[in-house]
């Protein structure tokens, strides 16, 4: 029985297809050893040159750095998964912050309602900015760069830009605390929610939704996926988280600050571009974010220890970013070339 020229054309497409994937899974692979390794390099390196880099209460400081960046960079990887970007997520986190202080002392609203309000807020910004790029084809990053001023002025303004302190409270003291065994509580609700963005990125319809969408949003329309209802729903997944570490970062600061979290969302997207997940869209993982996210706070850690000037740092953040973007480029072009 011969085979007709379309059913070669589909086997083909087919074949092509596994190819891809298989290509694209080992660069997604080459990329994590590569982290795991320069993790490993840094720590070894950083414990010379730093004696006190080393100590448990250094690595629980790193781990702490860590969980403000991860808990973000969570949701904000099937954000960049998607095709999109969101920038808005450092002034969201002081506002929220100031928003529950605010709430709970000088408005009467009491901290049970405040934290409440503050979560359905958080997910109310992320659908906003969600529908505005689905609804107007907004770009996202118009979109989160309005918010990201603001959100920040809107924290100033109703501050004065001075702290909003938050009365003593239990939960609020065990947000903001440890563990037994000096494990900050912030750190375990990091890898609670990774675990479930892992679940939800790779055994959901949705995780697989967005895969797709980031991939080629017109062939997921044409699959029938709903890529307005899919936008929208990574940025409420900011928009959540933002607020969820506006609450965490009150908790710890005792207060609510409009200049809290200045610069993180640079060192969320530098996580989880160091990570390996392309700009582009259609690519990445959540365990390589979680690997960005140790990395990018080992080199701020050992930056400190070994007193390079803070601004410098920041210098540090973007060679390492336009770094990352450059490894991206070549694992691709490099995937592209073998799965021709």
């Amino acid at each position: 029985m011969t085979n007709s020229p379309e059913t070669l054309t589909t086997s083909e497409g087919r074949t092509g297809s596994r190819r891809r994937f298989r290509v694209e899974i080992g660069s997604q692979q080459i990329n994590i050893i590569g982290l795991v390794v320069g993790i490993v390099v840094l720590f070894v390196v950083l414990s010379i040159l730093a004696p006190n880099f080393g100590t448990p209460r250094n690595i629980f400081s790193i781990l702490q750095s860590a969980a403000n960046i991860g808990i973000i960079a969570w949701a904000a990887t099937l954000v960049i998964v998607a095709g999109e970007i969101d920038i808005s997520v450092g002034p969201a986190v002081a506002f929220w912050s100031v928003m529950l202080a605010e709430m709970a002392g000088p408005w009467g609203f009491g901290l049970p309602l405040a934290i409440v309000l503050t979560l359905v807020g958080g997910i109310g910004i992320g659908a906003f900015a969600g529908w505005l790029r689905a609804r107007f084809g907004v770009p996202s990053f118009v979109v989160t760069l309005g918010l990201w001023l603001a959100l920040r002025g809107q924290a100033q303004f109703i501050t004065n830009a001075l702290p909003v302190p938050i009365d003593e409270s239990p939960f609020m003291d065990f947000l903001g605390g440890t563990l037994p065994g000096g494990i900050p509580v912030n750190v375990v609700l990091m890898f609670v929610l990774f675990f479930i963005y892992v679940f939800i990125a790779r055994r959901t319809g949705f995780g697989r939704s967005v895969y797709a969408v980031g991939g080629n949003a017109k062939a997921a329309v044409l699959s029938g996926i709903k890529v307005a209802r899919v936008r929208v729903l990574v940025f409420v997944g900011t928009g959540l988280l933002a607020a969820v570490v506006g609450i965490v970062t009150a908790a710890r600061l005792s207060s609510g600050n409009a200049a809290a979290a200045t610069g993180l969302e640079f060192d969320v997207i530098a996580a989880i571009v160091v990570g390996g997940t392309s700009l582009s869209g259609g690519r990445g993982s959540m365990l390589g974010t979680l690997l960005g996210v140790i990395f990018i706070a080992v080199i701020g850690n050992g930056l400190i220890l070994l007193g390079v000037n803070p601004f410098f740092q920041n210098v540090v953040s973007g060679v390492i970013i336009v770094g990352a973007v450059l490894v991206n480029l070549a694992l691709a072009r490099r995937g592209s070339a073998e799965a021709v």
